[in-house]
């Protein structure tokens, strides 16, 4: 069975993915892995509860509820990144109490995207995490099978409203 057809949108707040259709106004079927990768990016997997969440007193860790036992049940992975930790987050440097953001928002991507290759889905991620200007964090992701580039993904608003 194919997967649905995904593709980022501009939103004001958030990240958007939105379901593609054909010309037939069927649901699009093709870039599988794309779509695979945008879902592990552009979702919100669960924090650890010694996380430090985004908003004070906030309680919700967020996440799916289908990732619970998902490896044991199914063989699965917990799906999203943590990279909603960032939100409201200034950009700081390594001597932040948890780090640098550009480090943190890497750990994040390597992360959410380290089950392709231990799946053997790809064989190599190269992931390049800068700091895009005073407010942003721009994002440059490759997935290699072989010496082939499979994906290469670009975000460079992804953080425009960091602090």
């Amino acid at each position: 069975m194919s997967n649905i057809r995904i593709a980022p949108g501009q939103g004001t707040e958030a990240i958007r993915l939105d379901w593609l259709t054909t010309d037939q106004n069927t649901l699009d079927s093709t870039h599988d892995l794309v779509s695979a990768v945008l879902m592990a990016i552009g979702t919100d997997r669960r924090a650890n509860p010694d996380d430090e969440l985004p908003v004070d007193g906030d309680t919700d860790l967020r996440g799916w509820w289908g990732d619970t036992d998902a490896e044991e049940i199914w063989g699965g992975w917990q799906v999203g990144s943590l990279l909603w930790l960032l939100n409201r987050a200034k950009i700081t440097d390594e001597n932040y109490k948890y780090g640098a953001t550009v480090a943190r928002a890497k750990t994040y991507l390597i992360e959410c995207l380290q089950p392709f290759l231990d799946r053997k889905i790809a064989t190599k991620l190269e992931v390049d995490v800068q700091r895009y200007n005073e407010k942003s964090i721009s994002a440059s992701i490759v997935l290699y099978r072989g010496n082939k580039s499979l994906i290469s993904l670009q975000f460079q608003d992804l953080w425009d409203d960091i602090s």
